[in-house]
């Protein structure tokens, strides 16, 4: 075992113990090249993450064949989310307070400079999930995330068509969204808001961009929240803006062979991307060229306005309400039943 090692990240010392252990073995990385990676991306990953109330992806293990993640069923996983601070944190790492769904609270890290993702990634952190929220108000979300999330039969090229539709129709209600590749297959679209929204309003203003999406493109977009359902279509997954769920942040290691990146592309590049063209060997150099296109992410911020009129409208007219939560999550007024169709019809 090497022995750890110290750098120096904006004026603080970070701790990075057994440096060669393999995180990446099929592709020979190991631990200090992925804290080297968050490095070089690093006003990118902090301006994703900072002052956000965030939950790490850890897998202290690495990646290799066979790893998996916990779960609320099960905890035997290789990997696991942290949703409070770890014991033992540096005092430099901050926190920010939030409240879970079931009503009791935590302290999340929150990120503030760049020392803190080192000291995550040496922990074994990959993913970086921050909340929607700013540690200034954790109750109103200031970024719509939409979540193009391909289902069985469908791939990237199907979400990367169904984002340019997203594209057409929030340029239409006067929005911008700013694109990113999930590090899987999916699509990611960063809308950033006014925090004046409840999640429950954000959430409600995301179905309704969804259901019109599924208008526009019926055999190609669902909204439906059960599986049984979907079929060979891209899921916009609303619940992603419930409170509590996150989704990865740009620059996030994604646990995957390649050790791909969750990477923001531009709109005039994204038709021609593939996700495996983002990888903790091939975004230092990109980043070093185009620097972080989510920047814009912070520089501006849009009313929710226009879909939530939106939403009164398939109120209104076409008679269409609430859509299910996850199955976690105590029940919410409006909620349709959370039952699955084919039990319920067989009930």
């Amino acid at each position: 075992m090497a022995p750890a090692v110290e750098i120096e990240v904006g004026g603080r010392t970070v701790r990075v113990s057994n440096p060669d252990k393999p995180y990446f073995a099929d592709l020979g990385l190991v631990k200090r090249q992925i804290v080297e990676y968050f490095l070089a991306v690093g006003p990118g990953i902090l301006g994703a993450l900072r002052e956000r109330p965030t939950t790490l992806e850890r897998w202290p293990g690495g990646v290799f064949e066979g790893a998996k993640l916990s779960t609320r069923g099960d905890h035997t996983g290789d990997a696991f989310y942290q949703k409070r601070v770890p014991k033992g944190a540096p005092d430099y790492v901050e926190t920010a307070r939030i409240t879970f769904p079931s009503g009791r609270p935590a302290d999340e890290v929150c990120p503030t400079e760049l020392a803190v993702v080192a000291w995550a990634a040496n922990l074994g952190t990959l993913t970086f999930h921050p909340w929607p929220v700013t540690r200034a108000d954790v109750d109103h979300p200031d970024q719509l995330r939409v979540d193009l999330d391909p289902q069985p039969g469908t791939d990237f090229a199907d979400a990367v068509a169904v984002a340019l539709e997203a594209r057409a129709l929030l340029d239409s209600l006067g929005m911008a969204a700013f694109p990113k590749t999930s590090g899987g297959r999916g699509v990611h679209l960063y809308v950033p808001i006014e925090p004046r929204w409840t999640f429950v309003e954000a959430r409600r203003a995301l179905i309704a961009l969804g259901r019109e999406l599924e208008r526009r493109l019926p055999d190609k977009v669902t909204v439906s929240w059960w599986k049984e359902e979907r079929g060979s279509r891209i899921f916009v997954d609303y619940n992603q803006m419930a409170r509590d769920r996150t989704i990865a942040s740009a620059y996030s290691v994604r646990p995957t062979p390649r050790a791909q990146v969750s990477a923001p592309v531009t709109w005039d590049e994204l038709p021609d991307v593939r996700p495996e063209d983002f990888t903790v060997l091939t975004m230092p150099a990109r980043f070093a060229a185009v620097g972080d296109l989510h920047a814009g992410v912070a520089e501006r911020a849009y009313s929710l306005e226009p879909l939530m009129e939106l939403v009164e409208r398939h109120e209104r007219d076409d008679d269409l309400g609430d859509l299910p939560y996850p199955p976690d999550y105590p029940k919410m007024p409006g909620e349709p039943k959370r039952v699955q169709p084919s039990k319920a019809r067989n009930d």
